[in-house]
């Protein structure tokens, strides 16, 4: 293979995910901004929240089939611009609110995109390290842009003057780095690997396995479930500290975001030991964060918003972590993205979450939501034991691109016995 692959080649890569990803969640803490310096109603604010999800999974649909036919750059390359340009609406929207939604609309349009084809590009890129390296490379610079971005979006918008223009500036500054970094980072796609495969969006052949099915969708809507109720449900159930609504908000933020991603290498390292043990830890760790959510809802103690956190924060990356490991696994050639496509699919419905307490907790209140989304998440691990020990990676029904390989080479030395056979004196070499 002609084209070089150093460390500096997929950090590229990772750089223009991180300020993808920067952009996509900077807007969390604002919303208290625009609440007191544009008196915009909490529906209104609400809406726009929301509004990223709207742009965010149809990108996911059709980009992660597009990257696997016509390759990663082509998707990254107006994606990494358009995420600046939402990001310039949005500070635009300070005088024109309408242009909030336009500018989340398009920030959700620039991660989904975004997201299938540069994992698929930082694992290709990660070609000769070990199962699950890329995966983690993926998951570190999307957990430090989606904590780094409300973390200093916070900051200086508590502190620092126009708050809803101010923030915005440390996005652009960080995509004119990552712009031209990423533009001319080798595409190691071979167009050979798409050929026959559908000409639009399609979901992949592994996303219909039981191993997938049973074992990963179930859960998948919690890894953002869990943080999106982290920072927008657990801090409005304790009294802030003093003056500091905003910056308690987005070091919230930040810190769930964060030790997602502080938690990677430990949680590469548990999801080795055998199937199913990282995603149980994350899922019990899940429960564990939402039991301080109740404790946060008895005492409106803001000290333990901080422990619900790190706690729900820890489960975003077990899960993250293992969720894209098993997608690495399974993907079978030339489907990469799309696989990923669909698992970020599924874990983005999780932004719905704070959406569904508003609207439960006026009829069962914010104790009974939280004890109830704890039970649930332990009931999930039951059926997901049950399945990765019924279904193990390089089982006889596992499809996975290793088997495939093994399959292919058992059918081409089956075919050239039968031709010896066929037609002896003859050696027959097949390409």
């Amino acid at each position: 293979m002609s084209k070089s692959v150093t460390t500096r080649t997929w950090s590229r890569v990772a750089l223009a995910l991180l300020g993808i990803g920067w952009g996509a969640n900077q807007f969390a803490p604002m919303l208290l901004v625009y609440r007191a310096h544009r008196h915009l109603s909490e529906a209104s604010v609400t809406a726009m929240f929301g509004v990223y999800a709207l742009g965010l999974i149809p990108a996911l649909v059709v980009a992660g089939p597009l990257a696997d036919r016509k390759g990663r750059r082509l998707v990254m390359r107006p994606m990494v611009l358009l995420s600046m340009i939402a990001t310039l609406l949005l500070m635009a929207g300070s005088a024109w609110p309408l242009l909030l939604c336009a500018g989340r609309f398009l920030s959700g349009v620039a991660a989904g995109a975004a997201i299938g084809a540069g994992s698929a590009w930082v694992k290709e890129l990660s070609i000769g390290t070990a199962v699950g390296t890329g995966a983690r490379r993926v998951t570190v610079a999307l957990s430090a842009g989606f904590g780094g971005g409300p973390l200093a979006a916070s900051l200086v918008a508590q502190w620092l003057p126009a708050p809803t223009v101010v923030p915005y500036l440390l996005h652009i500054g960080l995509m004119a780095v990552a712009v031209p970094a990423v533009w001319h980072v080798p595409d190691l796609f071979d167009p050979a690997s798409a050929a026959g495969r559908p000409g639009g969006p399609h979901l992949p052949r592994a996303a219909f396995h039981p191993r997938f099915t049973r074992a990963v969708a179930p859960w998948a809507p919690w890894v953002f479930g869990t943080v999106t109720i982290a920072f927008a449900v657990i801090p409005t159930l304790a009294t802030a500290p003093s003056g500091l609504p905003i910056a308690f908000s987005g070091a919230n933020t930040g810190l769930t975001m964060l030790t997602g991603l502080f938690v990677q290498p430990f949680a590469k390292r548990l999801a080795e030991c055998a199937d199913g043990v990282a995603v149980t830890a994350g899922l019990a760790t899940a429960a564990a964060g939402f039991g301080i959510g109740v404790l946060v809802a008895f005492t409106r103690n803001p000290w333990l918003v901080p422990l619900a956190a790190l706690l729900l924060g820890g489960s975003y990356g077990l899960l993250l972590v293992s969720g894209l490991r098993e997608v690495e696994r399974l993907a079978l050639p030339g489907e990469l993205a799309s696989l990923a496509a669909v698992f970020y699919s599924l874990t983005y419905v999780g932004f719905g979450a704070p959406y569904l307490f508003a609207v439960l907790t006026p009829h069962f209140g914010h104790i009974w939501c939280l004890l109830v989304s704890g039970v649930v998440v332990l009931t999930t691990v039951v059926p997901v034991l049950r399945t990765v020990r019924a279904h193990p990676v390089g089982g006889d029904d596992v499809l996975t691109a290793a088997s495939l390989r093994r399959e292919s080479g058992a059918r081409l030395a089956s075919d050239a016995r039968q031709d010896a056979v066929a037609a002896p004196g003859f050696t027959i070499h097949r390409e």
